[in-house]
């Protein structure tokens, strides 16, 4: 019998985003490559873990670059004093600012999570400290992980922005408040919109209002009651028709506009300018992504969850887009699966060639979130063996 020369293994690419509550990206690529090499001992595995606009990325970004982060204390999301960091990237010409570091949902204890009353205000004040640093040309604010649904308004207040009621008062911080919204009043502020470079990063396409609005899809994981939705959606609504009637511009219905609670159509409606990317792109650029690919043999991404959300620009749908396009095979790890379409699905549409569960058996959130770098790489491992499985088979 002709004995099987077993193929040697030369290079894995290992590029996952975090999974919340449990792993770091850094974490998460260390737990998978160690399950990898008990199969793979000499492979070659790059560890390049990503964001794609939420938790991490700036870190990620300046880790990246060698870039540096200097803390600033800013108003947090319940307005109490929290420190976030101003990253800047390598050469200190661009900053990037992190809205989940000062309106993020891990600020708020799960008891007080209330977006009527949670703010961006912080989120503006590291925006004026990056236009007013002495290096910055560039800012990138990426969106992603926030316990707010103001429509970017706090931010706004902290450029100078005033938003008014009908008897001529400023309006509480909130998303609620935005139902008195009156009158617009832009004569107090702080920069020049028209000489900031500003992109604004995000890993979602909702719109500002309706269905898929950012009331209805993520006010509840905010704390927000289905009547509590109904009356944002009302409020951002009546806020787009207050900002508009003031500029005439109208940003509402663009894709992404509703991400962070609606930061994005604040900054697209102060910085008409401003672009709006995918953040997982601006990642998979800053790490070099596509040269990392040259010669690999194997993609291993992986994030906390797997739903529709994944195909509107989560790290692995950018990770997969690349992979693909270089003709590089490419799996996910993942924590659990949504119920509203199957895992096979949306491995279909995001081009994947296996969908790994992270789990070995059903069980609790907590267990999972317990067990994580251990059954991380237990997953990776298996992904391992069938690889080598299929190349025994040849």
């Amino acid at each position: 019998m002709r004995k099987r020369q077993e193929r040697i293994f030369l290079k894995l690419l290992v590029a996952p985003d975090s999974f919340k509550g449990s792993l770091s990206s850094s974490e998460a690529a260390d737990a998978i490559s160690v399950g990898f090499r008990r199969v793979f001992p000499d492979a070659d595995c790059v560890l390049l873990p990503i964001a794609d606009g939420g938790e991490g990325t700036a870190a990620t970004l300046a880790a990246a670059t060698g870039g540096s982060l200097t803390p600033y204390t800013v108003t947090g999301p319940l307005n109490q004093s929290v420190t976030a960091s101003l990253a800047l990237l390598g050469g200190g010409e661009t900053a990037v600012i992190e809205l989940a570091e000062a309106a993020g949902l891990s600020l708020v204890p799960t008891d007080k999570r209330d977006p009527n009353l949670t703010t961006t205000y912080g989120v503006g004040e590291l925006l004026l400290a990056a236009v007013r640093h002495p290096t910055v040309r560039r800012i990138i604010v990426t969106l992603g992980g926030s316990a707010t649904n103001d429509g970017g308004a706090g931010l706004l207040s902290a450029l100078g922005v005033r938003f008014r009621d009908a008897r001529g008062q400023e309006l509480p911080r909130g998303g609620a408040a935005l139902a008195d919204l009156a009158s617009v009043d832009v004569s107090g502020l702080l920069l020049d919109p028209a000489a900031v470079n500003l992109k604004i990063a995000c890993d979602v396409d909702n719109p500002l209002t309706g269905p898929r609005g950012a009331s209805a899809v993520f006010g509840p994981q905010k704390g927000a009651t289905p009547d509590d939705v109904r009356r944002l959606d009302a409020a951002l609504a009546h806020y787009a028709d207050v900002l508009e009637a003031s500029t005439g511009r109208r940003v509402s219905e663009v894709p992404g506009a509703g991400a962070a609670g609606g930061t994005a159509a604040g900054l697209l409606w102060l910085f008409p300018q401003a672009e709006l990317v995918p953040g997982v792109e601006l990642v998979l650029d800053a790490l070099q992504f596509d040269t990392h690919l040259e010669n690999a043999d194997l993609v291993l991404t992986g994030e906390g969850r797997l739903d529709a959300q994944t195909l509107g620009g989560k790290a692995i749908a950018g990770v997969a887009r690349r992979a693909k396009a270089a003709g590089v095979p490419v799996g996910a790890v993942v924590g659990g699966l949504t119920g509203e379409v199957t895992g096979e699905q949306l491995a279909r549409e995001l081009n994947l060639d296996a969908v790994i569960a992270l789990p070995p058996y059903p069980c609790s959130l907590d267990e999972a979130v317990a067990h994580a770098p251990q059954w991380l790489a237990d997953a990776a491992e298996r992904a391992a063996r069938w690889l080598r499985l299929g190349q025994a088979a040849r």
